[in-house]
């Protein structure tokens, strides 16, 4: 008689059975549109909060390392629980190691913009070391000074922290030059370069101000940036009347 394959009890198997089993087709059609970067069959239909509850439940498990790292992943939502695993990761070394291998294959905006570690921005103790490696980040670059080939989202992500943590109380003007100076065709990178100035106008407005009025960002990132600011309720409505005059 022929004896049953074993079940397969790998820690990746068990999260795609927990994502599987909190499936939603009616989710997974809209969200797939959402996303159009990857197919559409990579994408399970797990709902955020779902996300979320996995990625706690696995967070502790002594064989998550494994999954993270087995990369790439099969599936989108797979991408989605590694993003959520590694926001939780409290030791910061650990933390910008896990973020550095994950980095190269993350492959979308949601997975990218998900990826938000409260860890790297919690202490002034690690402030130098993480804007280090954000400047890399911004040239598609690792901490190894290796470049990564499709680096879109390694960008956006240096981009997405130095707005993040850098538009308070540790912001440096220089460091809008440095985002201005970000030329690039890619879509997501474009949209994350509007964003990071829109929120500088909302955090740091007069200094942020005449990038917009001497037409510093290329004329389809200026006049998104303007759009997002005066939908911002940061942003006063005589801000968003003058704004609103500075379109191209």
């Amino acid at each position: 008689m022929k004896r049953a394959a074993a079940k397969d009890s790998s820690v990746e198997s068990r999260i795609q059975e927990a994502l599987f089993r909190a499936q939603d087709l009616k989710f997974k059609a809209f969200h797939s549109k959402l996303i159009p970067t990857i197919p559409a069959d990579t994408v399970i239909g797990v709902r955020t909060p779902e996300l979320r509850r996995i990625a706690k439940d696995f967070g502790s498990d002594s064989d998550t390392e494994k999954f993270l790292a087995k990369l790439p992943h099969k599936y989108y939502d797979e991408n989605q629980v590694h993003s959520f695993i590694l926001s939780g990761i409290k030791d910061f070394d650990e933390c910008l190691r896990q973020v550095e291998n994950f980095l190269p294959f993350v492959d979308n905006w949601a997975t990218c913009d998900q990826m938000r570690p409260k860890v790297l921005g919690n202490t002034s103790e690690h402030r130098e070391r993480l804007l280090k490696s954000i400047k890399l980040w911004m040239q598609g670059k690792l901490a190894s000074g290796k470049c990564v080939q499709d680096d879109t989202y390694v960008v956006r992500f240096g981009i997405e922290m130095l707005m993040t943590y850098f538009l308070d109380k540790d912001f440096d003007p220089a460091y809008l030059n440095k985002v201005a100076a970000i030329r690039r065709e890619d879509y997501y990178v474009k949209m994350m370069v509007a964003w990071y100035f829109a929120t500088a106008l909302a955090k740091q407005y007069e200094t942020t101000l005449p990038f917009i009025q001497g037409r510093k960002l290329e004329p389809w990132t200026h006049n998104k940036a303007i759009q997002k600011a005066i939908e911002s309720y940061r942003i006063t409505p005589e801000q968003k009347t003058y704004l609103k005059t500075l379109k191209v």
